[in-house]
């Protein structure tokens, strides 16, 4: 699961780019939000959600807890109900020592290859 930094610059995103950014169904992404109040998508007139950065940051959370880390969903709906900064802390520590061990391979790799 990985955010395009190119959609960085939108508002607003479709439930379909957010699918596809997770590689979950649409469904899915329904379903948590009748279970969880913090993902609020904005709805048009027409009833289209569009997600702001606030509900994939939320999403994301969601996914770590539901998806990585094997959590039920009213476990991870009280994990963040609880304690909803320190559970963001340790998930954006886990990404960011997940990002850098991905750079630190690609190193390895390009050094491998030169070897």
């Amino acid at each position: 699961m990985v955010l395009n930094t190119n959609k960085d610059l939108k508002l607003y995103y479709s439930i379909s780019e957010v699918a596809e950014m997770f590689d979950v169904n649409e469904s899915l992404l329904r379903f948590w939000e009748k279970e969880f109040p913090q993902i609020i998508p904005k709805k048009s007139a027409r009833g289209t959600r569009q997600y702001r950065k606030e509900d994939l940051e939320t999403i994301k959370l969601i996914y770590h807890l539901v998806k990585e880390k094997g959590m039920t969903l009213p476990g991870a709906r009280q994990k963040l109900k609880d304690n909803k900064e320190s559970t963001v802390n340790n998930f954006e520590i886990i990404d960011r020592l997940k990002s850098i061990k991905e750079e630190l391979l690609k190193i390895k790799n390009e050094l491998d290859g030169r070897g």
